[in-house]
């Protein structure tokens, strides 16, 4: 509760329903753990919240940006709300301390794992267009996304980890890299898929993400560090999400 009353600080504002907010960071592996618990775990509210905040992110691109065709835009807003931009803003708000957890996933590293961090901020964002209104849930996406808005919005994407990393691999071994699902699990509306990219047939790398293409672009940026030898130990071993 007190790590709940945390994060409304950090929100600047106080849940009418603090259910809702507790609802919002209860991972489902607490559930697992805890059966008798009568608390929800945050992924109806992750459901919501992801709507919300495409909704958001998608007029934010429409009225900012009047020149920028339909495909223009649909490529910015996947590049604004895939895992890895949410769970960098999951970090502002503490929202990985924060989070109700099963041990065991909590000594997997749950609380700093990309994929908890991204859905736990879909999920307070659902919790807060519910309790607050959609001005209210509004405020808080652009408070932590309307700089990364503004910056794609008019200079571009940065350029595709996958294109990229295919002009590397083809000058090393003369063929492209090859993207292989290794796992996949999770409900209907939740699904997580892990792929991992290989060279001539050997592991490089693995990503996650709620959908194939965004588990590659992952895989694809940490095997470029790999290759150029801007990566760290751990990313060299394997994936940190894995």
């Amino acid at each position: 509760m007190a790590l709940s009353r945390k994060v409304e600080k950090r929100l600047g504002l106080r849940f009418q329903e603090p259910s809702l907010l507790i609802e919002a960071l209860t991972h489902p592996s607490f559930l697992n753990e805890n059966p008798a618990t009568k608390q929800v775990s945050y992924e109806r509210l992750e459901f919501l919240g992801d709507a919300v905040l495409g909704a958001i992110v998608a007029a934010e691109l429409y009225q900012r940006f009047p020149d920028l065709q339909e495909g223009q835009m649909t490529k910015l807003r996947a590049y604004l709300v895939q895992r890895e931009s949410l769970a960098k803003a999951a970090g502002k708000l503490g929202l990985g301390e924060a989070l109700h957890m099963g041990y065991g996933e909590e000594l997997g590293g749950g609380r700093e794992r990309g994929s908890n961090l991204a859905s736990a901020l879909e999920a307070v964002v659902g919790a807060v267009f519910l309790d607050q209104g959609y001005e209210k849930a509004k405020g808080l996406v652009l408070e932590l996304l309307g700089s990364e808005i503004d910056d794609v919005g008019s200079a571009g994407l940065p350029k595709d980890p996958k294109s990229h990393l295919q002009e590397i691999v083809q000058a090393k071994v003369g063929i492209p890299p090859q993207y292989v699902v290794v796992a996949e699990e999770g409900k209907d509306h939740s699904r997580q898929f892990t792929i991992e990219v290989r060279m001539d047939g050997k592991p490089l790398a693995a990503g996650t993400g709620r959908r194939k293409a965004d588990a590659e672009r992952q895989a694809a940026s940490k095997a470029i560090k790999i290759l150029t030898g801007d990566s760290s130990k751990k990313e060299q071993l394997y994936v940190e999400d894995l």
